[in-house]
């Protein structure tokens, strides 16, 4: 039986998870063309990893924005207004006359992609049956890794064929059917509007502590998300002498795992619980450590980036899900996208840190130190706060 009774509740599903592909296909271009980009406008590789800190830095301000609006005016509308304006902003990078003008239009960017996640997940989360809403949490974070892949294929496939500047062009198409998949969704947002649209951010103070604890948690998520995936090409290019070919077939063999995790994690959360599905997840990412970082074959590696973006993303599969049970009515649009991009706002640093840290400790074992620390610390922090996992979300009536 449908959740909101509206037949028209999967073009709502579909244009969040769609737009999330997009999002992140935009976000990724940039990691197969760094070599490319410092050429370029004549800079070091370093200074095109800062613009990934950029943009992740600048995500928490798109999440209040466009989440503050989703809630007092509805979900449909900030969500047509966003996809629009991250993907002008992706089509204007190419034409960056200077390193400084593509820092600034990175940066930009990163409003756009925090403030698409938070409007779109609520969107998702209460138009889907209860039922299935693990499933669904699940296929919306593996839009994430689909849209890495796709930035793999095209990288592989695209970029040398007219050049790394179509990269950027080449999601404007999707994004025309993500408008008009948008304009045929029903809103879910009238029901939980009415008596708390006034006091919005009253609502995040009264909630502060919930949002504290959730965003060391996001914090975390970001750091195992970003930390194994942002580098990963290029470590195989230097280290292992991966060309850019090589590189995009490995990241299109793990985001292929990425998505799989999401969507078989998400659905088991309806049945296990959501904190422990991320435990099972955090499990088979530590058995995969010594192949992904360690591997002393194609082979061994190739196996080892597939398991870990399998616990990786599966973990993260559960995270919309999650966050949309423990968010306060009313503020539905605005809670989980700003814990969301609050935590990748902290976690920004760790692909810079990681950088720096091969220096000493070599690249390989850089990632690996890195990231055991981060599954310690992330299996504490889910201990902290109870799961609601099936409560009714306020969704619109027909």
């Amino acid at each position: 039986m449908i959740a909101t009774g509206n037949r028209r509740w999967g073009f709502a599903v579909a244009s969040g998870i769609l737009g999330w592909v997009l999002d992140a296909y935009d976000f990724f271009i940039l990691v197969f063309v760094m070599n490319a980009l410092a050429a370029h406008f004549g800079v070091s590789k370093g200074r095109i990893v800062a613009t990934i800190t950029a943009t992740l830095v600048m995500r928490p301000l798109g999440a209040f924005l466009f989440g503050y609006c989703a809630d007092r005016w509805g979900r449909r509308i900030p969500l047509l207004c966003c996809v629009l304006y991250f993907s002008l902003i992706t089509a204007l990078t190419p034409l960056a006359p200077s390193y400084s003008v593509f820092l600034v239009l990175r940066a930009l960017y990163g409003i756009g992609m925090g403030g698409y996640w938070g409007v779109g997940a609520a969107l998702v989360m209460e138009s889907c049956p209860v039922s299935l809403r693990g499933l669904f949490s699940g296929i919306l974070q593996a839009g994430y890794s689909l849209g890495y892949l796709l930035a793999a294929v095209m990288a592989r496939t695209l970029a040398p064929a007219v050049g790394w500047q179509w990269l950027f062009w080449s999601g404007l198409c999707l994004a025309v059917w993500i408008v008009l998949l948008i304009l045929f969704s029903p809103d879910t947002y009238r029901r939980v509007s009415t008596e708390t649209r006034p006091d919005l951010l009253r609502t995040i103070g009264a909630h502060w502590g919930n949002f504290v604890l959730l965003t060391g948690l996001m914090t975390l998520i970001t750091c195992l998300s970003h930390g194994t995936q942002d580098l990963y090409p290029d470590f195989l290019r230097v280290v292992h002498g991966f060309s850019l070919r090589s590189a995009a077939n490995m990241a299109i063999l793990y985001n292929v795992g990425a998505v799989l995790g999401a969507v078989v994690f998400g659905r088991i959360s309806d049945w296990l619980g959501r904190r422990n599905s991320i435990y099972l997840a955090l499990l088979i990412c530590l058995m995969a450590v010594p192949a992904w970082a360690f591997g002393g074959s194609v082979a061994w590696l190739a196996a080892g980036a597939f398991l870990m973006q399998f616990g990786v993303q599966g973990a993260f599969g559960v995270i919309p899900a999650h966050l949309n049970e423990l968010a306060p009515e009313g503020a539905r649009g605005l809670f989980p996208g700003l814990v969301y991009q609050f935590g990748v706002l902290l976690g920004a640093p760790c692909v810079m840190v990681e950088y720096a840290l091969r220096d000493s400790l070599g690249y390989a074992r850089a990632l690996a130190v890195f990231e055991l620390i981060t599954f310690a610390l992330l299996a504490a922090a889910l201990t902290v706060r109870r799961e609601q996992r099936g409560r009714e979300l306020m969704r619109a009536s027909i």
